[in-house]
């Protein structure tokens, strides 16, 4: 059967976002308005569910896709934020749906990625050229933590592989980094990227700018840092959001080497979005491109900002689509 419509659900600690997503012939993807449920205002997700139901007039389409905040397998599946279990053998009784497909929410990223239209990718560095229709796409995306993924495309298709590469080691480059590092190590014995490249890490960049600095700074939240940083209200913490863009493009450049993402990089993530006027005038390429006997080749990757609204929902339908293809 076809699938003119579906549910598409985006699920984080302290958010559920709801859309109906519609399906053309030629498998174009359209969401509605998206709803957006605090998680602490339900129990369970099956309340949730209703309540989005309810605000639909009574009734939703027979196919749900859920892109959830963590992992995905098992037959309980859990969350780290919020007290909602989700079991998948229940899904269809609880729900009322005949199919249903549950991916991770950056696996529903990478899926977005995968079927955006070539306007929503934004140019970031590199040749202003299209991702690749034959090869690897590295996705990278900063938010509360940092995921990664890729997609391998070939003969007009392609499969998405969620990984784990946010926690990879740290390396730093100057010294700066080094006394980054080293402040990040008085907390933790390993430390992995998604210490610095993360939304939470630019607590840690502050504080490391303004010891070398001589200054002494009161203890600031990541997100009065953020506004105060891209608002130029701050010089401080502006420095700490153009360190911090520095390390993205590091470490964007060695997901793609790893990966093999030479057909293009994408940043995706709140974050990311949330950069897209500053990035381009950061050190973000210039880092990206900066490792050694490989600069020419990583000076010819295209590095894109996924600038859909909702990558979550979207993807989430089209990880659907992508499971049940007819």
């Amino acid at each position: 059967m076809t699938h003119e419509s579906l549910v598409a659900v985006d699920i984080g600690g302290t958010h559920a976002r709801f859309a109906i997503a519609s399906v053309a012939e030629d498998g174009t993807i359209t969401l509605d308005e998206p709803e957006t449920l605090h998680t602490q205002d339900h129990v369970s997700f099956q309340t949730a569910w209703e309540d989005f139901r309810a605000r639909k007039g009574g009734s939703l389409p027979n196919a749900v896709s859920l892109a959830i905040a963590g992992p995905v397998g098992g037959d309980v599946i859990r969350f780290t934020n919020n007290p909602w279990i989700i079991r998948p053998a229940l899904v269809r009784e609880k729900l009322g749906v005949d199919h249903y497909t549950i991916v991770n929410d950056f696996s529903a990223v990478a899926h977005a990625v995968a079927k955006a239209e070539p306007e929503q990718l934004l140019h970031l560095a590199g040749p202003d050229i299209p991702l690749t229709q034959d090869g690897t796409i590295s996705v990278v995306g900063p938010g509360t933590g940092l995921g990664v993924a890729h997609l391998y495309r070939s003969g007009g298709e392609y499969r998405v592989q969620a990984t784990e590469g946010g926690h990879i080691d740290f390396a730093p480059l100057d010294q700066i980094e080094d006394a980054l590092l080293a402040r990040l190590r008085r907390r933790h014995t390993r430390v992995s990227i998604e210490r610095v490249v993360s939304g939470p890490g630019i607590e840690d960049i502050y504080q490391t700018l303004a010891k070398l600095e001589g200054r002494t700074v009161p203890d600031r939240s990541d997100v009065d840092i953020w506004k105060a940083g891209m608002a130029g209200e701050d010089s401080l913490a502006a420095a700490a959001v153009d360190r911090f863009c520095l390390s993205l493009g590091s470490v964007a450049g060695d997901i793609a080497l790893a990966q093999g993402g030479f057909g293009g990089v994408v940043i995706a993530g709140g974050l990311g979005y949330r950069l897209r006027e500053i990035m381009p005038r950061s050190g973000f390429a210039e880092r990206f491109s900066a490792k050694g006997r490989f600069a020419g080749l990583m000076s010819k990757i295209p590095v894109k900002l996924i600038v859909h609204p909702q990558p979550g929902l979207y993807g989430a339908a089209a990880a659907f689509l992508k499971e049940h293809p007819e």
